[in-house]
């Protein structure tokens, strides 16, 4: 059963546990269908994506109209984003910028580039929570493969747990990404909806559960939906 956050006639968003891909894998069943099936419905449109290893808020529409509506909204960057990452190394800057373009490397992954053609755009900042543990709040403005991932090792920092982008330099019980902001107008609607992390050691640590409560208050951030 996937805890469902937020409930709109033409839309759902749920919090995706980290380990679920959004696509079929190898899983018996994909997660739209297994979504489809809790909510008794024949079917359920992916409008975005989530990496496999990141948690968070996933919207799935409920027709076809909205699914449109909804994709169009995330091709425009309507849909304001707002992610969490925890890491264990310093940033070369706490706050700023990532820019470039990105480009496909080996296994799988991706680099950032110097270049800035069709740049990957991430905004960020960042609070120390404790020593060799940084929390970052992520704002991408683009929504490339890999992005923030990739912004975070280029910035010094990889995410914890991240295997890919080599955040393993400790042992780690996830990978520490989480999509805890989504923002957006839908239909004259205003939507506005948060959901903290449940699952990792470190993102529940009291340390960072007080971080993220900081930067909420010093940001002014609204109540959400």
């Amino acid at each position: 059963m996937f805890d469902i956050v937020f409930q709109h006639a033409d839309f759902i968003i749920i919090h995706k546990p980290c380990g679920i891909s959004v696509h079929k894998d190898d899983q018996a069943l994909g997660l739209t269908t297994l979504v489809a099936q809790q909510l008794n419905l024949p079917q359920v449109w992916l409008v975005h994506r989530l990496d496999k290893v990141t948690s968070g808020l996933l919207i799935l529409a409920l027709n076809k109209q909205a699914a449109a509506t909804l994709s169009g909204l995330f091709a425009d960057h309507r849909i304001e984003k707002t992610y969490l990452a925890l890491s264990s190394e310093k940033p070369k800057k706490k706050q700023g910028r990532i820019v470039g373009d990105m480009q496909k490397s080996r296994n799988g992954t991706w680099k950032l580039c110097q270049s800035k053609e069709n740049p990957a755009i991430t905004r960020f900042s960042s609070l120390s929570c404790e020593p060799n543990l940084r929390l970052f709040i992520l704002f991408p403005q683009t929504g490339k493969t890999h992005q923030l991932r990739v912004a975070m090792k280029s910035l010094g920092s990889p995410i914890l747990g991240d295997e890919l982008y080599g955040g393993n330099k400790q042992k780690s019980d996830r990978t520490y990404l989480h999509c805890y902001q989504l923002k957006f107008t839908y239909k004259d609607q205003q939507i506005n909806v948060k959901t903290l992390p449940k699952t990792g050691k470190f993102f529940t640590a009291l340390s960072v559960q007080e971080k993220i409560q900081q930067w909420e208050r010093e940001n002014n951030c609204e109540k959400p939906q």
